[in-house]
């Protein structure tokens, strides 16, 4: 019998849909299989996800039994919504009477929901009073409800958050009346009812289809006789089970991009960061703060919901777009592609074809400007500059990247365009990437912004077979480090395939207390159990939005399947080795400043500062900040010794003072508390969540200074 022990991801893309197959004891890549995307499929993009993990089996002798985790990105989610492919939804408000129920009735009466693409989902509603919700009074309203051609109910109650009973009744009844139901407390414990209500209304509108989808999916699956549950890629960068998925689909939206950026994480190793995944015709941004993706709530059709994905900026700009140049200069670059426009690229084409070959400009599409530039190969063929031929000729890309080709074709080809606009060839591909690079650099800018990212913690990181083409230029002109990992082209399905369970709870409490808190994370931990997560595996972090009043608590853990042995433990010198490089010093300058066997502390000193690095037993930087402050305790002295170190941590150089953020360290954990304003509160939590420890057990407390 065989001992692999086999982790599949699959990645749906707008092209292909790729599937990876790694071995769980090595951490290497065993077999691919790749199709292209079935977008026109009657099944959708699932039927190619069934292809594509069937051949990765098949060419790569990987027997089922070895396979102890399977997991898929979706666009069908997005899909569903952006065409339009959506269910009629019936909408049951519920509330009290008098003042409640005129504004329970008002905010649950949401009106036909815009998708931004000329498309709606038509909304019908109704409301029931509390006191009405009688069985046979909530039977006859949902087959009044069905029969006026509603296909899917949401029930949505005033405090719903606070008790779901009436919204629970009512998916029990929509369930024996075999409608599928969304109960909106169920998607979100945000307050906010109208927000909710429509959250709950995107959610059911695409259950039917989704539904349809996948059951099927997992029917084949079975039928390939792998029994491990099958995981979903949600559009916040976690995974969890398909029967998760059937209730909350909504949740699975830009899965894509999120499958990136987990697969960038894990091979990088990356804490802090901007993350670029460049395709051939659009770039994908989004941030990386304390080795964890940022994420925001979804705009639709310009409503806000409550749909947390990546924050991802997108833009028109990637290693396939064309060149535009119009009156003797390079005048843009983008949005259309060569693959829009249907041509090759000039650095992938055989130098010989250029003898005697003409430039002439195009309209990719029939409302495009006429300035496109495209090159009329000897053979009768046209091929067109790119991104990834400027990249070429500069030669900054690396011997091994997925984007580099011939570069005697890519000059030959830049010299028609050089000689158009008066310019050398270099000066000319230089142009190019710069009329790129400057519609990245303003997104860059605005996230740091946005994020407080720290400048000198700042590295990009690359994705995407196009990563190479943008990701080096952009990050010489902002003087940035840069990474791009292995296997860059396939890094979303290696990011399926590592992925964690991920939930989180989102709750409306005014100046919480320590016990809300520890409450909420419960919550947390319940959800990614149920999701498939194992108990012992599960971190959960808290975020306190203090203008907002509200608190989140994220929890992410593993399946049955322990990633942290995926990869090999690191040395004390190996992980100062780590910790030097990020901090961009030699590793004579910084010092162990403390360490329990588990995880590193690292700290040197730089312009006045401190900067500390966090690094665990696998050799990630679970924390890095510019100014720390490090100090051993144990748990009887824990409340003592931080309070001690937050004066000292604590910045008063403006009119208001500047809380520090917190990190504790207990054993292999890494207690994350940044963001949580106020030293009680941090306090409470450490006794909450640290109460099984004896009082003279060890732990590390980093603080970080944080400036306006």
């Amino acid at each position: 019998m065989s001992n692999r022990a086999i982790r599949i991801g699959i990645d749906v893309g707008g092209t292909h849909t790729k599937a990876v197959a790694i071995d769980n004891n090595t951490n290497e890549i065993v077999g691919k299989g790749s199709v292209m995307t079935t977008h026109h499929h009657e099944r959708g993009v699932a039927t190619g996800v069934v292809e594509a993990f069937q051949k990765c089996l098949a060419e790569n002798d990987i027997k089922p039994e070895e396979v102890i985790f399977i997991a898929h990105s979706t666009t069908q989610a997005t899909n569903a919504l952006l065409e339009g492919d959506v269910a009629r939804v019936g909408v049951i408000g519920i509330g009290g009477g008098w003042l409640e129920g005129y504004l329970a009735k008002k905010q649950t009466h949401i009106s036909n929901i815009d998708l931004g693409t000329g498309k709606f989902i038509e909304i019908d509603h109704t409301y029931l009073k509390v006191k009405e919700m009688f069985p046979e009074n909530v039977k006859n309203t949902i087959k009044d409800m069905i029969s006026q051609g509603d296909r899917v109910i949401v029930a949505s109650k005033a405090f719903g958050v606070d008790n779901m009973r009436e919204e629970r009744i009512v998916a029990e009844e929509a369930e024996r009346q075999g409608v599928p139901s969304t109960m909106a407390s169920d998607i979100t414990k945000l307050y906010g009812l109208t927000t909710r209500t429509r959250t709950a209304a995107l959610n059911a509108s695409i259950l039917p289809k989704m539904l349809d989808t996948a059951n099927s999916t997992e029917q084949s699956v079975r039928s390939a006789n792998i029994n491990v549950p099958l995981m979903i890629m949600r559009g916040d960068g976690g995974v969890m089970e398909i029967n998760e998925m059937k209730k909350r689909p909504i949740l699975t939206m830009l899965s894509g991009p999120a499958a990136s950026v987990i697969g960038a994480l894990m091979y990088l190793r990356a804490s802090n960061g901007i993350y670029f995944e460049v395709g051939g015709t659009s770039t994908n941004i989004g941030v990386i703060k304390n080795g964890r993706p940022t994420v925001d709530y979804s705009i639709i059709g310009g409503h806000r919901t409550y749909v947390n994905s990546l924050d991802v900026r997108v833009l028109g700009v990637a290693g396939g777009s064309m060149v535009r140049a119009k009156k003797g200069k390079v005048i843009d670059v983008g949005p259309r592609s060569a693959h829009i426009a249907g041509m090759g690229y000039a650095c992938f084409t055989d130098e010989a074809l250029f003898d005697g070959a003409t430039l002439y400009h195009v309209k990719p599409r029939e409302k495009d400007p006429a300035d496109y530039v495209a090159i009329k190969l000897n053979n009768g063929e046209s091929v067109t500059i790119t991104n990834t031929c400027a990249a070429n000729v500069l030669g900054i890309l690396e011997e091994n990247d997925f984007a580099r080709g011939n570069y005697e074709s890519s000059c030959r080809a830049m010299q028609l365009l050089a000689d158009q606009v008066g310019m050398s060839v270099e000066e000319t591909a230089k142009a190019i990437l710069t009329k790129s690079c400057e519609k990245v650099v303003p997104v860059i800018e605005d996230l740091i912004t946005k994020y407080k990212i720290e400048r000198e913690q700042i590295v990009l990181v690359g994705a995407g077979g196009g990563a190479g083409t943008l990701l080096t230029f952009t990050a010489n002109m902002m003087s940035f480090k840069y990474q791009i990992p292995e296997n860059a082209e396939v890094i979303s399905s290696i990011g399926v395939a590592l992925a964690m369970v991920r939930e989180m709870v989102e709750r409306t409490i005014p100046n919480p207390a320590a016990s809300d808190i520890a409450q909420l994370k419960k919550e947390a931990k319940e959800l990614a159990m149920n999701s498939g997560a194992v108990e012992d595996t599960i971190e959960v972090y808290v975020e306190i939005d203090d203008q907002i009043q509200k608190v989140t608590a994220i929890a992410m853990g593993s399946t049955e399947v322990k990633t942290t042995d995926l990869m090999k433990n690191c040395t004390e010198e190996e992980s100062i080795e780590i910790a030097a490089e990020s901090m961009g010093v030699d590793k004579s300058a910084v010092k162990m400043a403390a360490s329990n066997g588990f995880v590193y502390v690292i700290t040197t000193e730089k312009s006045g500062k401190s900067p500390v690095h966090v690094v665990d037993k696998k050799g990630f930087i679970k924390v890095q900040r510019t100014n720390g402050f490090v100090e051993h305790t144990t748990m009887k002295n824990s409340s003592d010794t931080l309070r001690r170190i937050w004066e000292k941590a604590s910045n008063f150089s403006s009119e208001m003072r500047i809380n520090p953020d917190v990190y504790v360290i207990a054993g292999s954990r890494v207690l994350d508390y940044s963001g949580i304003p106020e030293l009680v509160q941090v306090s409470g939590l450490i006794e909450a969540e640290l109460c099984d420890h004896a009082p003279e057990d060890d732990l590390i407390l980093v603080l970080a200074r944080n400036e306006l």
